[in-house]
């Protein structure tokens, strides 16, 4: 008999790829990666939100990473099985990196559901927080700023061709297929 939960993780990730086969794989990874990184930019400073919503996006953004990794899952699985093998070094850069953030960003987010002061009493739930919880989370929400900064800089590429198709085209109204627009935005990136 199998497990519940890889029966409600396999019923989850057949949804997401039926999602996937509906729009383009880019243009949900596209939205999906923007939101996460927004929320990340505007939860990491709870000075300019205040805390409750600080709280609360730390963890949406554990929703949206779980649904990050769900749409990736078929190249996690496939890396995992090859990474010591035939695997090239870009690759096991990205799933280094990727295993790396992740555990960050679990380190954050459970330091976070630690040290709640918002979040957490309003569902009636109150946990004894301490100074190493508070510093803990400190301390890897500083990291993932390296780490989110490295994951941008491998992926800029396809960041940049998935905005460029899927955001500026649509805005200017020109096709992939005039060279100017690609010409313009090359000449401005430079």
């Amino acid at each position: 008999m199998k497990h519940p939960i890889k029966i409600i993780f396999t019923k989850v990730s057949r949804n997401m790829t039926l999602v996937k086969n509906q729009l383009s794989q880019t243009k949900v990874n596209l939205a999906i990666d923007g939101g996460i990184f927004i929320g990340f930019l505007v939860a990491d400073n709870p000075h300019f939100t205040g805390m409750a919503i600080h709280e609360w996006l730390g963890i949406a953004f554990g929703a949206a990473i779980i649904m990050h990794l769900l749409l990736h899952w078929q190249w996690l699985v496939a890396v995992t099985r090859r990474f010591l093998s035939n695997v090239p070094w870009q690759a096991r850069l990205n799933y280094i990196l990727n295993l790396f953030l992740f555990i960050d960003v679990t380190i954050i987010i459970l330091s976070g559901l630690m040290i709640s002061r918002e979040a957490l009493p309003s569902l009636g739930l109150s946990l004894a927080s301490s100074g190493a919880w508070k510093g803990l989370h400190h301390l890897t929400a500083n990291l993932s700023l390296a780490l989110i900064g490295l994951h941008v800089a491998l992926h800029w590429q396809w960041i940049a061709n998935a905005v460029k198709r899927y955001v500026i085209q649509p805005l200017t109204g020109r096709s992939a297929m005039q060279p100017g627009l690609v010409a313009k935005l090359d000449r401005k990136e430079v």
